[in-house]
């Protein structure tokens, strides 16, 4: 099994280097990550400059963009062979329910679905990289399972809780769950004396019932989400039809 792997923490990050160690054991992999943290960048790509790609002592390659140009670059003019997979992660802290919206360790996943490749994201539920390698063993499981009842190519969102191995709980599928409105920027001053703002903290969950992933990860267990491109409101298409029609 070939497996490209990426993520949006950057090629040091404690978490793509926990999952490619993990991997590395079952399948041949290519690293091609950001050359620095990038969270939040969700699908954006670079398209007002050009990107370098580089070759890291151990053997990861990085970009100097988003997650996505990383899969794209791969995909499109870096790789001799199309891989059997893409996993993106091991983020730090949990990307559930809108979260999922702004990420860019699901967006590098997204943009390999996107090539009609499988793709897998991964998180864990806490930042800090607590139990790291427990979750690249549980990532290393997922792998393997192949997911052969989906069609192909599928695409999950992975949260998996900051605990020991032998303490996480299965694997549950989910739905994403929903958050409150983001807490209000923060105004502060730079060194000068100019107004600026920090985005606020993430809102508090608003739909975390039985089912969802914000759920199941609360009670030890791995989330695991199907997700679709698709954001066409098919209700209100109806709506439109028999309104414009």
């Amino acid at each position: 099994m070939r497996i490209l792997i990426s993520n949006d923490d950057g090629y040091l990050a404690p978490g793509i280097n926990a999952l490619a160690d993990a991997l590395a054991t079952v399948a041949d992999i290519v690293v091609v990550a950001p050359d620095s943290n990038r969270s939040g960048a969700s699908n954006s790509l670079s398209l007002d400059r050009p990107l370098s790609v580089s070759k890291a002592a151990n053997g990861f390659y990085f970009v100097n963009g988003t997650p996505t140009d990383c899969v794209h670059i791969a995909l499109t003019g870096m790789l001799d062979a199309r891989p059997d997979l893409v996993v993106s992660g091991i983020n730090n802290g949990q990307n559930m329910g809108d979260d999922t919206l702004y990420s860019g360790t699901v967006a590098a996943a997204t943009e390999a679905y996107l090539f009609g490749i499988p793709a897998i994201a991964f998180s864990q539920v806490h930042g800090g990289w607590a139990e790291v390698e427990s979750a690249a063993r549980v990532a290393r499981e997922i792998v393997l399972r192949r997911f052969e009842m989906l069609e192909s190519p599928f695409l999950l969102n992975v949260n998996i809780p900051n605990l020991p191995y032998d303490q996480i709980g299965p694997l549950v599928p989910t739905r994403l769950g929903r958050r409150h409105q983001s807490e209000p920027v923060i105004r502060s001053q730079d060194p000068r004396g100019r107004e600026i703002f920090w985005i606020g903290a993430p809102g508090a969950c608003r739909d975390a019932g039985e089912g969802t992933d914000f759920h199941a990860t609360s009670k030890g267990c791995v989330s695991v989400t199907p997700l679709q491109v698709d954001l066409t409101h098919r209700d209100q298409l109806d709506l439109l039809r028999r309104g414009l029609g």
